[in-house]
């Protein structure tokens, strides 16, 4: 791939160079928020490039621009996506932006250091999968234990449920430890308290474009026109609520509470180069979810965790696991055109979880669930301390980028949150 220069600033060993360009909102001044674009330690200020008529001529809807979120952008469709990124591309570029509109240009970048992010778009739906081998293989081992780990429908389509739009949030936010109802091991009844198996899931997520007309499906050949960009998702879990809930319906108030996503939204374009294939599957798909092309990303994703007493003793977050996009069963491409195959509308600012990302390592498990075997095996820190499950005040941290040998590396940035004690609950 060859390597674009610009004239901003960029640091050799940035995430965000002119290849990357992700998308993003942030607090401008108290009150109001601007979309923008990284690059380098800068963020370009869409919203003010906008205004002074950088974009006049290149988009249709310059409103798209100084809207607080990128709803309407997501909502433009893939034309207006690339000509975006192209005219983005044309300024940032060191040949090519004339002198008037490099200082215009100019006035509008902002340090990133000094801004605060903003959910970058309004969730018009969200929807789970649960499209990795290995995480469901695991899984079944541990919940449904001498059985087969996989049920017969899971290599035959892409298994999801929804879930909540309005739990979902950007990265720093506090999660508050759920209360819920499950039942212990060895216990005659239920009962109703805060979860004591409180876990994560390491997933990417994409954003849809749209809206589709009902009834019409998307087919594997169409869906990458829909699909606007990539998040890093950590969809908050507890276990204990999950297990006893989880039959016959799936996951309810066990998954509900929080998800949290990082708070650049990478795009396809940007992500090309990192197109690669992913695993044989067997048996072939059905017509209508078969694939013809590479539609797998070689993404690789960590996960830290820094509990109390290691932030008390200044030691960093450890790394506890790490995976690769690419190793998922299912492919975006699929679940998409799974999703909409029953005619299923999709909206504008749809995020759609991959479901956890594992590998066939330990090391490579996406949840402490598989990485502790459901608690008995666990974690040790670096402070001494152990973890099966996370703690009140864990910080967990999720880190991904797109990067293969002599190549750019395309950062997604991070997302992080910290486990605050669960709230008092009154009862009737």
């Amino acid at each position: 791939m060859q390597n674009l220069r610009s004239w901003v600033p960029i640091p050799a060993d940035s995430e965000f160079p002119l290849e990357n360009l992700p998308y993003g909102v942030f607090a401008a001044s108290p009150g109001e928020d601007h979309i923008g674009v990284a690059i380098g330690d800068y963020i370009f200020d869409l919203h003010e490039a906008a205004n002074a008529g950088l974009f006049d001529g290149s988009i249709e809807d310059r409103g798209a621009l100084t809207a607080p979120t990128l709803n309407d952008c997501l909502a433009s469709g893939r034309s207006q996506w690339s000509a975006m990124r192209a005219r983005l591309i044309e300024l940032l570029s060191d040949n090519n932006p004339t002198n008037a509109e490099r200082s215009r240009v100019e006035s509008a970048l902002t340090k990133r250091v000094d801004t605060i992010m903003r959910m970058p778009f309004a969730v018009s739906d969200y929807v789970d999968f649960y499209s990795s081998l290995e995480h469901a293989t695991n899984m079944g081992k541990m919940l449904r234990p001498g059985g087969e780990p996989l049920l017969p429908n899971w290599k035959r389509l892409p298994i999801g449920y929804h879930g909540r739009a309005s739990s979902v949030v950007i990265d720093g936010t506090p999660v508050l430890r759920p209360w819920g109802q499950w039942k212990a091991p060895n216990a005659e009844a239920p009962t109703f308290a805060p979860t004591e198996s409180l876990d994560i899931e390491l997933e990417m997520g994409f954003v849809t474009g749209g809206p589709t007309r009902l009834g019409r499906p998307i087919s594997i050949g169409e869906a990458r026109d829909h699909i606007f960009g990539l998040v890093i998702v950590n969809d908050w879990s507890a276990r204990d609520i999950q297990a006893w809930e989880y039959q016959p319906l799936g996951p309810f108030l066990g998954k509900s509470f929080a998800t949290s996503i990082s708070p650049w939204v990478v795009t396809l374009d940007a992500l090309e180069p990192y197109r690669c294939g992913g695993p044989r599957q067997d048996p072939v798909p059905l017509a209508y979810l078969r694939q013809t092309e590479d539609l797998s990303y070689d993404i690789e994703l960590r996960i830290m965790l820094q509990s109390v007493t290691m932030r008390e003793r200044h030691i960093e977050p450890v790394s506890i696991a790490s995976a690769n996009f690419k190793a998922m069963y299912w492919t975006m491409a699929q679940q998409l055109a799974h999703l909409t195959s029953n005619g299923a509308r999709i909206l504008a600012g749809g995020l759609y979880a991959s479901g956890t990302i594992s590998g066939e390592k330990p090391d490579s498990y996406g949840s402490l669930m598989e990485l502790t075997w459901r608690g008995t095996r666990p974690l040790k820190l670096p402070s001494g301390e152990e973890r099966g499950f996370l703690e009140d005040g864990d910080t967990v941290i999720m880190r991904a980028c797109a990067h293969i040998e002599g190549s750019l590396r395309i950062g997604f940035g991070e997302v992080r949150g910290t486990i605050l004690p669960a709230p008092t609950m009154e009862m009737a």
